[in-house]
């Protein structure tokens, strides 16, 4: 299923140039409109400052576990394996976890909790993130579900934290 899957969607990739741009520039630029709707927050008004910091301390833990995941669990990059050819550069690290999508799913998912329609559409972006990584050919689909299930329930779990913990002030 993993394989028809990524089949499925990268057998496009390298067909037609205006959206492998489209996928490169997400893969590699969607970051900074995360980064953007951060500042938002922030500078927005004093309530939304709180979310903003909940969302930044959830992805400075989630690239800490995601340092960690890598080092655990090694898995060959897909255009390793199976001869694809990809769009852009990419490291010899281990393809799970997905940084991007882990980090993207984890900033989006602390932010749903408290703006649902703004999370709502970081999420949307966040599964593009995930699709644009399947497309340029560095990852597989089960390292992308996985990456985001472990980024948003890092997320979860670290609200809860907060929720329950008075020792932890934002």
């Amino acid at each position: 299923m993993n394989e028809k899957l990524f089949w499925a969607i990268n057998r496009y990739s390298g067909s037609s140039p205006f959206l492998d741009k489209l996928m490169i520039l997400i893969s590699n630029r969607i970051r900074y409109v995360f980064l953007f709707v951060l500042i938002y927050l922030w500078v927005r008004d004093s309530s939304l400052r709180k979310l903003s910091k909940k969302a930044v301390l959830s992805i400075i833990g989630s690239f800490i576990l995601n340092g960690i995941l890598k080092r655990c669990f090694y898995k060959t990059r897909t255009y390793e394996k199976r001869k694809v050819g990809i769009l852009i550069p990419s490291k010899k690290d281990s393809s799970f976890p997905s940084k991007h999508t882990l980090l993207t799913f984890a900033m989006s998912t602390s932010i749903f909790l408290y703006a649902r329609v703004l999370g709502t559409i970081l999420l949307g972006l966040s599964a593009l993130t995930g699709f644009s990584r399947i497309w340029v050919g560095h990852h597989d689909p089960s390292d992308i579900t996985k990456s985001a299930f472990i980024g948003s329930m890092f997320s979860v779990l670290f609200d809860k934290i907060c929720l329950f913990s008075n020792k932890i002030k934002l």
